[in-house]
């Protein structure tokens, strides 16, 4: 496993841990980090030990956006240059289960990290707010689409355009998260719900996580194809035979993920 200058990752019971440790910071984003948190991500998902991965943050934060001090001086051509959020499109391709466990301030990127994750669980000091309008720009990394969809376009206006906090209970009332637990159990349920998926067959978690994403982005008729082609390709693994043979046999499955 890599050494990472401001994430630390450990991995158990088949989740792979990633925690953003800049804590001084409020686990500011900068493009070191980002980088980091792609290659953890994508060290995991080739990681046929690994099942789920869960990202938390170190400290009373989940992360207070992107480090202002990095880019502030920056031209247009120079961020082109630099390809931004190249690491963040890699998020994007990462097949396995992401859990975010988010507490504190959840700004600006941080808001967005936890919008490129599957499933949200949250503490009850949770702040989330996309601000990037006070300081003259707009959310680069995705977070403008993936709350629109989640939300619709009134509301992701309204957010976008006030930069206003949303506390955890009313992002569980929008669905931008899962769930809320109280703070001092919030890695443990998160632990909790991860390990869960992790007994499920990996193939059939990949493919659903898979179409669930196709589904977004395609019409009824399409998605309801897509999802047919990856239900056939599943009786071609091992992990089918093993799942409807112990549910005959009236016995637990032991999945491979084969």
């Amino acid at each position: 496993m890599k050494t990472y200058s401001f994430v630390t990752t450990s991995s158990i019971d088949h989740i792979g841990l990633i925690e953003l440790n800049r804590p001084d910071k409020y686990n500011a984003l900068n493009l070191k980090m980002v980088a980091e948190i792609a290659d953890a991500l994508e060290e995991f998902d080739h990681d046929q030990e690994i099942r789920t991965m869960v990202i938390s943050g170190k400290g009373k934060a989940f992360s207070a956006g992107a480090d202002i001090h990095e880019m502030k001086d920056r031209s247009s051509v120079e961020l082109e240059l630099l390809d931004q959020f190249a690491d963040w499109d890699r998020l994007s391709a990462i097949k396995k289960p992401i859990i975010a466990a988010i507490k504190g301030f959840v700004f600006g990127g941080g808001f967005e990290l936890a919008l490129c994750c599957d499933i949200v669980i949250a503490s009850p000091t949770a702040q989330l707010s996309l601000p990037e309008v006070s300081i003259g720009i707009i959310p680069g990394a995705g977070g403008i689409q993936r709350l629109t969809k989640l939300v619709g376009r009134n509301k992701a206006l309204e957010w976008l355009w006030t930069g206003e906090r949303i506390s955890a209970e009313t992002a569980l009332h929008y669905g931008i998260i899962n769930k809320v637990v109280e703070d001092e159990t919030l890695l443990e349920e998160t632990m909790k719900l991860a390990r869960q998926i992790a007994l499920q067959p990996p193939l059939a978690v990949s493919l659903i996580k898979n179409s669930v994403n196709k589904a977004l982005n395609q019409p009824l008729n399409e998605g309801v194809h897509y999802d047919r082609k990856n239900f056939y390709l599943l009786f071609n693994s091992e992990d089918q035979k093993e799942g409807m043979n112990a549910f005959l046999e009236k016995r637990s499955p032991k999945f491979k993920g084969k």
